[in-house]
């Protein structure tokens, strides 16, 4: 029997699909560096080995799952491909393991790991459901009906997929160091969609996500009148939010998720309109909402002390409105201070105005240097370049986060897709 050895294997998407290979009994094991991230909690749980990386580990008998983030030059690639061994490219076995599956395939700029996490909790109230998170979560059922997985589309990795249905969120510049521009953006979405083979699911309120093509059925949701599936009646409040959800202007029925901000509700209009699509009965669907505790890193809380600590991915400015908007939702008598650290320079460059306006809708911001990825560890920028657009921010040092304290009785919300969360740690350790 094979082993499969990835590499990479702390990636969000790789230890996901490590863990569901492992639920579903193959043998599974993996390398990465040694220093610890979140995502590997989940394969310690299951014993899945984690070695670091050496050509030592590649050997004959594994099948080598190679995450994206690595070249073919990596020792352990370099090694694979010499000795003979099947390699896999992340995204390319993910393509081939899905259809076994009915699958659906979670896409768009913003939303997609929360409505992947969202559907898969939903679905598996009906009926045996694998699914893939990008936050490091994966689940492997024998004899599973559905399969749910999140599509990125960095690189126009999504355009290994040909999934059953899409959920397709939004469409918004992103990735500027791979992409030139929101058109060549639509395009790589509008290449997925012509992949699909049963129908999608797009968010009507969106004006790329209206142009797209498709040889499948296309059905709409959002907030306008003129989508097929529509929330009305939206009651917001400090533990939750309701609605009622129309379907071609006839009622379908009353839903309450305990979250928060618009994008909460479209999110969760997605869902419903792919669970109708498949027949799913509305009482499953309504209980199922209730209760989703949400996906790591997406709005995570923690009370420590008089402050309320969030923790979010949020690393583009639509999400960090977003998340903010969420905050003052549930928190709208407490100060609101954003502590963002941008991820990548080519991002922090291209959305330099964009980042400030987003981040003045909180009360106080506090900046934290830029993350710069695998890909790009310099930049001609510095974060004093965006704390010059914001009145009265200030630039924090993870050894010294102490001026969080004058904040009492606030929320601190920590945004970024880096090391945002070694800010946070070194904060609650000294308030602790």
């Amino acid at each position: 029997m094979t082993v499969y050895h990835f590499v990479g294997i702390k990636g969000t998407g790789m230890s996901s699909l490590a863990q569901i290979l492992h639920d579903m009994h193959y043998k599974v094991q993996g390398s990465d560096i040694e220093k610890e991230l979140f995502t590997q909690k989940a394969l310690e749980e299951r014993n899945i080995p984690i070695l670091p990386f050496s050509k030592e580990n590649i050997h004959p008998g594994l099948t080598v799952i190679a995450g994206n983030a690595f070249s073919d030059s990596h020792e352990e690639i370099a090694e694979a491909l010499r000795i003979g061994l099947p390699v896999y490219r992340y995204h390319q076995f993910l393509g081939e393991f899905m259809n076994r599956f009915i699958s659906i395939g979670v896409t768009g700029a913003h939303g997609k790991t929360s409505t992947t996490g969202l559907l898969a909790h939903v679905i598996q109230g009906a009926e045996p459901t694998s699914y893939l998170i990008g936050d490091g979560t994966g689940k492997g059922i024998d004899k599973s009906k559905y399969f749910v997985f999140e599509a990125c589309e960095y690189r126009r990795h999504f355009l290994s997929y040909y999934p059953d249905y899409a959920i397709m969120t939004n469409i918004d510049f992103d990735h500027p160091d791979y992409y030139r521009d929101i058109e060549d953006v639509f395009d790589a979405f509008q290449q997925m969609a012509l992949q699909v083979k049963k129908g999608i699911i797009a968010c009507g309120d969106d004006e790329y996500l209206q142009q797209i093509q498709a040889k499948v059925p296309v059905l709409y949701y959002g907030f306008h009148d003129e989508n097929d599936f529509q929330a009305r009646n939206i009651e917001k409040s400090t533990t939750g939010t309701k609605f009622d959800v129309f379907v071609r202007n006839t009622f379908y029925g009353n839903f309450e998720i305990p979250a928060f901000g618009n994008h909460n509700i479209l999110n969760s209009l997605a869902v419903i309109a792919l669970c109708h699509y498949e027949n799913i009965d509305i009482s499953i669907i309504q209980e199922r909402l209730k209760t989703f505790k949400g996906v790591k890193r997406r709005f995570n809380e923690k009370q420590v002390g008089t402050q309320v600590i969030i923790d979010d991915y949020a690393h583009h400015p639509t999400e960090i409105k977003a998340t903010i908007e969420a905050a003052r939702q549930k928190y709208p008598d407490r100060e609101i201070v954003a502590v963002f650290q941008p991820h990548t320079f080519t991002r922090t460059q291209s959305f330099l105005d964009e980042f400030a306006n987003s981040l003045k809708e909180a009360d106080q911001v506090y900046l934290c240097e830029i993350f710069g990825s695998a890909r790009e560890k310099t930049g001609t920028l510095s974060i004093k370049d965006l704390q010059a657009q914001i009145d009265q921010a200030v630039v924090i040092d993870e050894r010294d986060p102490s001026i969080l304290k004058r904040h009492e009785n606030s929320v601190l919300v920590f945004m970024g897709a880096g090391d945002i969360q070694k800010y946070q740690k070194a904060y609650e350790k000294l308030v602790g």
